[in-house]
């Protein structure tokens, strides 16, 4: 059944493309086999649906998460002479593909990689790639920034899980705070997967710190929260991303604060979500990227034919309307803004808080 489910997918896909604008040829790389294939597959699904919105045709390839798979797709789409590529999850295969994709002219839209050094070493590569999502830095850089202004006049405590995440996390914020003249009242390293966090709390409570940042997974913070609760010490903790993923027994504390991305679905158009339901397509993960990402490689397209420049500069320092927002790349092919927001659990879900 799955496989038929593919075939009539695919099949799908190919009438799309001989009927859509055979100007603009877009190149759509995923890892549509093996452990990945369930994410690659929202790839295909959100960038196909744009395409046949955006009225271009599109050329799928597996690049298998992996270097010869993105090395094989990007011989593919030279092949194919594509416009443009978007998609690619992992740091392997568009690294592999970029090379070629550079000598072919092809400029690449990633989705997913959020390898720092795949942008950061573009004046020496030349690599024509912009990333569609944030960098691996992006979060920590997000927290620093955005709990640096917010707890400015609180007293505030950061702690870890002695991991590479959290401890990155949580030094990137002590530096922040420390540049900004703001000292923490408390700075220590926890051990994660505890049933219980009393001990923790009450020397977080003897420092006095009503505000704690803890770099590490959601089921310790939401520990951490209970915990703080019924010792009436009226702490408030925040985390990263990680506080996406649903707790295991104990729920978040009202008032949980997270530093995350949004959750593309709730900010999208709602015709196009639409689009989506009426087709029966979930629009998890990379769906709704995958989408956006088409719409600019369209819209780039077009201002690239219309102007004569290359494709290239017009990708870079203009604002692209998508279905999730407006984004604008940098030099780099950076999106010119952290797409990082922070989020305050109502005690069903985490709601965007205005930041100051």
């Amino acid at each position: 059944m799955r496989h038929i489910t593919t075939t009539l997918a695919a099949l799908f896909w190919l009438s799309l493309a001989a009927s859509a604008d055979a100007d603009i040829l877009v190149g759509v790389a995923a890892p549509l086999s093996g452990p990945s294939a369930i994410l690659g597959q929202q790839i295909e699904n959100g960038a196909g649906l744009a395409a046949e919105a955006q009225g271009v045709a599109v050329k799928s390839v597996d690049d298998a998460c992996t270097a010869d798979g993105g090395a094989a797709a990007a011989r593919q789409f030279a092949d194919a002479k594509v416009t443009i590529v978007v998609g690619f999850l992992c740091t392997e295969a568009i690294e592999a593909a970029l090379p070629i994709l550079k000598d072919a002219n092809i400029p690449v839209i990633t989705v997913g990689v959020r390898t720092e050094s795949l942008t950061d070493r573009r004046a020496k590569t030349g690599w024509p790639v912009y990333r569609l999502g944030p960098r691996g830095d992006d979060e920590r850089n997000a927290v620093a920034r955005i709990l640096t202004q917010l707890w400015q006049n609180e007293l505030f405590a950061i702690i870890d899980d002695g991991t590479i995440y959290g401890r990155e996390i949580a030094e990137t914020f002590r530096a922040a705070a420390e540049q900004a003249a703001l000292k923490p009242v408390f700075v220590d390293t926890f051990r994660p997967q505890l049933d219980n966090q009393i001990g923790l709390i009450g020397r977080l409570k003897k420092a006095g710190a009503t505000r704690v940042f803890a770099g590490g997974d959601g089921d310790d913070i939401a520990i951490m929260g209970r915990d703080a609760a019924q010792l009436d010490t009226g702490i408030t903790f925040a985390g990263g991303e990680t506080l996406r993923t649903q707790p295991g027994d104990v729920p978040y504390e009202v008032g949980t604060l997270m530093i995350a991305l949004p959750e593309w679905a709730e900010v999208a158009n709602p015709k196009i979500m639409q689009a989506f339901a009426e087709r029966k397509i979930v629009t998890d993960g990379y769906t709704l990227p995958a989408y956006a990402a088409v719409e600019v490689a369209k819209a780039a397209a077009a201002d690239a034919e219309s102007s004569g420049k290359p494709l290239a500069e017009t990708l870079t320092g203009h604002d692209f309307a998508t279905v999730i927002g407006t984004f604008r790349f940098d030099e780099k092919g950076d999106l010119s803004q952290n797409p990082f927001r922070i989020f305050r659990f109502d005690g069903t879900h985490f709601v965007p808080l205005e930041e100051n």
